[in-house]
């Protein structure tokens, strides 16, 4: 008997951490969605093709990238075909672009309630030949949103304006 629950609990650790992991991560996604959703809302028409320099994606190509990247890395931490209905990145209306972000984001939230059982099954990244469990996609989805929106934060003061997370509410 004591054998056994030594087993089932040394297997419950590691769901158990990965757990708590998402549950400390979730609220740095959050963030980071909330950030770019407003950041995404906030670039004009006028702006959306600006790059500081033209070896550099645009706000808007920026923004279709982390659409795109939301799809993927959230389809894989599910374990499901992403629902991406195009390569946001190439697309040019503004719209359309927006759009596509939120329904990432949206998409990308049922994958930030996975099951915590689920959280430690291993996964590969479709580059790099890169392998992680779900968790670490996850963290890696925010390190990725965190890093553009870094870029977005550059654009948005070369043209003068404040970026959200400057804008005093944090969101």
């Amino acid at each position: 008997m004591q054998i056994r629950l030594a087993v089932a609990l040394t297997l419950a650790i590691p769901g158990a951490a990965a757990a708590q992991g998402l549950e400390a991560a979730t609220p740095l996604y959050e963030m980071s969605k909330g950030w770019l959703v407003k950041s995404a809302d906030m670039i004009t028409d006028a702006n959306w093709s600006f790059k500081p320099t033209p070896s550099v994606r645009s706000f808007g190509e920026l923004i279709g990238h982390v659409a795109d990247a939301n799809f993927m890395f959230c389809s894989i931490a599910l374990g499901e075909k992403s629902p991406a209905t195009q390569q946001f990145e190439k697309v040019t209306n503004r719209a359309a672009v927006v759009q596509g972000l939120k329904d990432a984001m949206a998409y990308c939230d049922k994958a930030y309630q996975i099951a915590p059982a689920r959280l430690s099954e291993q996964v590969t990244l479709p580059f790099g030949n890169m392998k992680g469990n779900r968790l670490w996609v996850l963290m890696f989805n925010i390190a990725h949103n965190n890093e553009h929106y870094g870029n977005l934060v550059t654009y948005f003061r070369l043209k003068n304006m404040v970026p959200p997370s400057s804008q005093g509410s944090g969101m």
